[in-house]
């Protein structure tokens, strides 16, 4: 009986230039919107916990790849009508489903031609490292002396930096210069030795114009305590960020004094919802940890609109993002509605849903 199986095509990847050429346009047929290397060097006084070579050793280059969050997944809640296609499309399909596909082809593909690859889609909730960059107690051990405890976290905004592909701007949000903040980002580790793209150069991206500390709702940011790390010899600085305040934030909490009788996270009895947030209780997570009610309204869209307003971005619109005032939700006030309405639309319709 026959047995099918792909026909692999020996190619020459010894010239690093011509293997990075190769490599990125295999990355951009795939399905990444935008693509860059750095080498290993780089990385040079990396933390342990983030330093790619505790993973891979013998690692000569990382691909970086950029995947567009589509402006008009923010559409909706812009509108302030529909939430869930952010939280679905331009967040967990991009990290949990598109973006696995190509980085695990472009590794395959660079494993055909006998080299290793590592595809990285999305970080693994197994980290060892907290969101603030300690290690969690008793959460996990070196299995060698000096190694890092698993698991590894590399930063994907980093890695994209080091990849030449855009700057990482001041709300630690990375920008492309083709969408600004409306990026998901992607890499592969390789021992392929890859000529690397020099370190992004282009327009100025971030201007600290600071709409994003201004137009967080959760005022997350501390613009006045900054962190500052050499990257590959450029200094590098971003605004310090509360990240347990950005937690509930996102989800479209608002933190009191006091407990509350129907809390909007069911976990702590003292949130409510936030004026950014329409709903009364946290809606269910889309996609693991989609669940983005707030919709990036300082970090992606207050900094969109003020790069597209000053004309820096690649990708380009016929009509400006913002074209009605930004909404609030005053919840001191009952709703127009009473719980339990049945809603009806035009003659013969009704509010079913298949």
């Amino acid at each position: 009986m026959a047995v099918l199986s792909r026909t692999f095509n020996d190619i020459d990847l010894s010239d690093p230039v011509k293997a990075a050429d190769y490599v990125k346009r295999k990355a951009l047929e795939m399905g990444a919107d935008a693509v860059g290397i750095g080498n290993i060097e780089r990385w040079a006084g990396a933390p342990l916990q983030m330093d790619p070579k505790q993973i891979m050793p013998e690692c000569k280059s990382i691909i970086g790849m950029v995947f567009r969050v589509e402006r008009g997944s923010l559409r909706g809640i812009e509108e302030g009508t529909y939430f869930s296609n952010y939280s679905s499309m331009g967040y967990g399909g991009i990290t949990y489903l598109y973006m696995p596909m190509t980085v695990i082809n472009l590794s395959k593909t660079i494993e055909d031609q006998g080299y290793e690859a590592i595809p990285m889609g999305h970080q693994s909730d197994w980290r060892g490292i907290d969101s603030d960059g300690y290690t969690p107690k008793n959460y996990s051990r070196p299995v060698r002396p000096g190694q890092a405890t698993p698991d590894i976290m590399i930063q994907l905004r980093i890695a994209a930096y080091l990849s030449g592909l855009g700057e990482i701007g001041f709300s630690k949000m990375f920008l492309s210069p083709q969408f600004g903040p409306r990026n998901r980002l992607g890499i592969v580790l390789t021992d392929l030795e890859l000529a690397p793209d020099p370190i992004y150069d282009g327009p100025q991206l971030c201007n600290r114009c600071m709409a994003c500390v201004k137009n967080c709702p959760g005022q997350c940011f501390d613009a006045k305590n900054t962190v500052k790390v050499n990257l590959a010899g450029h200094e590098v600085e971003w605004a310090n960020i509360d990240t347990a305040k950005c937690d509930v934030t996102f989800r479209g909490a608002q933190i009191t004094d006091q407990p509350q009788e129907k809390p909007y996270l069911q976990e702590k009895a003292n949130s409510k919802p936030g004026e950014w947030s329409p709903f009364f209780k946290k809606p269910r997570n889309l996609y693991n940890t989609g669940q983005a009610v707030c919709g990036a309204r300082g970090c992606t869209r207050a900094c969109m609109i003020s790069l597209e307003s000053r004309g820096v971005l690649q990708n380009t619109f016929k009509q400006k993002f913002r074209r009605r005032p930004a909404w609030t939700v005053d919840w001191s006030t009952e709703p127009e509605y009473a719980p339990g309405t049945i809603f009806r639309g035009q003659k013969g319709h009704s509010s079913d849903v298949d």
